[in-house]
């Protein structure tokens, strides 16, 4: 039915805490009760030292392998990196994701119901971090026994929340796998991030975050979001070999505000197919998640100063040529200071026309460099 390498049939699991006593956030508001969606996959070993955290980007959730349903026609985001023999091998290792907090995927966010009012929160669900993320993270962790992970691995917002595990809970990490990510927003990623919720707030069915109860949802403002946001997934070299200057299904232009080219026609069902599976105001919260990342800013700027904790974390840093989103300069930035801090680094810039996407594509790549990292790792454990 699966293929062989595939981890098969998978269920979405829940934990909830903070019933009795309210998770603090950074902003300095509460939360209680708190509810993560994970997955789980491959066994956790006796000693329970072979636990991997993946941790997802902007859109993804808990479902990163396998398949939900016998009827499933995709398997889950990262399917391709987890599964036996594969870069996160499930034979040999015991790999979690958990859907962060502010998403829409079963973890906590504006979607949910607030018990104290029997209503969705909307937007008096309160901001949250990556910090608030991982840490609600940190208690899964503790719910299931696990005290250190072997790894922590993500790409984009998952990197993010990789370099907060290893910033804040080194003690916890073996290593960590930031891939295709930074240490934080410059100015440009937090323009568009701003750029895509100025579209929702156009919105008028948007309402202020109001939305869950009167049958109209702000598609049109999420959708335009996602089209801005997927621009920058990919690169203009990939974008000229898949689509080039084409015309959708005809042969001339036809002076006409219609979609005409081939790129328009992609980028327009992306970001249809987006407001089918996303929340707007789950878009809302984690993009300020992003561009309030800045572990230096908590250091006087420093980001050596960010990581003088993790000197016993192991660091695969990988970027892309092509990714101009979080270019590579970004993450050679991040290698400086981890150089700085003591910690042992491994950076690998990988050439790619695939743009920040990369880290989903380029498969046997990613699976011959992170298998080969995650052995040495587990070697010296």
């Amino acid at each position: 039915m699966f293929p062989s390498n595939s981890v098969g049939l998978v269920q979405t699991q829940t934990f909830t805490f903070a019933q009795d006593e309210p998770f603090a956030l950074e902003s300095g508001a509460t939360l209680s009760p708190v509810t993560l969606a994970y997955e789980a996959y491959g066994r956790l070993n006796a000693d329970r030292s072979n636990a991997i955290l993946v941790c997802h980007a902007l859109s993804g959730g808990a479902h990163a392998a396998g398949y939900l349903t016998p009827d499933d026609a995709q398997p889950g985001w990262w399917d391709d990196c987890i599964g036996p023999g594969k870069a996160f091998d499930t034979d040999r290792y015991f790999v979690l994701c958990s859907n962060v907090l502010g998403s829409c995927y079963g973890s906590s966010g504006p979607g949910s119901v607030d018990l104290a009012t029997g209503q969705r929160y909307g937007l008096h669900f309160p901001v949250v971090t990556i910090g608030d993320m991982v840490r609600a993270q940190v208690r899964l962790l503790d719910h299931l026994g696990i005290d250190r992970l072997l790894a922590v691995a993500g790409g984009s917002m998952g990197g993010m929340q990789v370099l907060e595990w290893a910033a804040h809970h080194s003690q916890r990490v073996r290593a960590a796998i930031p891939i295709a990510t930074t240490a934080r927003h410059s100015p440009m990623l937090i323009a568009f991030s701003e750029v895509g919720r100025q579209a929702i707030y156009a919105d008028p069915a948007w309402n202020q975050g109001d939305y869950y109860s009167n049958g109209r949802r702000p598609d049109a403002g999420l959708s335009v979001a996602r089209m801005v946001g997927h621009i920058t997934y990919l690169s203009e070299q990939s974008m000229h070999e898949k689509f080039g200057r084409r015309l959708q299904g005809r042969e001339r232009y036809g002076y006409e505000f219609q979609t005409e080219f081939e790129i328009e026609s992609y980028l327009k069902h992306n970001g249809d197919k987006f407001t089918r599976r996303f929340d707007a105001n789950s878009y809302l919260y984690v993009t300020k998640a992003l561009d309030y990342f800045d572990p230096a800013g908590q250091h006087g700027g420093s980001l050596a100063a960010a990581f003088e904790h993790a000197a016993d974390t192991a660091f695969l840093v990988i970027s892309f040529t092509s990714d101009w989103l979080y270019p590579s300069y970004h993450s050679k930035e991040l290698v400086r200071a981890l150089t700085a801090a003591g910690c042992d680094v491994t950076y690998l810039d990988i050439e790619s026309s695939w743009g920040h996407d990369a880290f989903l594509v380029e498969v046997e790549t990613m699976t011959r460099l992170l298998g080969s990292f995650l052995e040495r790792v587990r070697g010296e454990v």
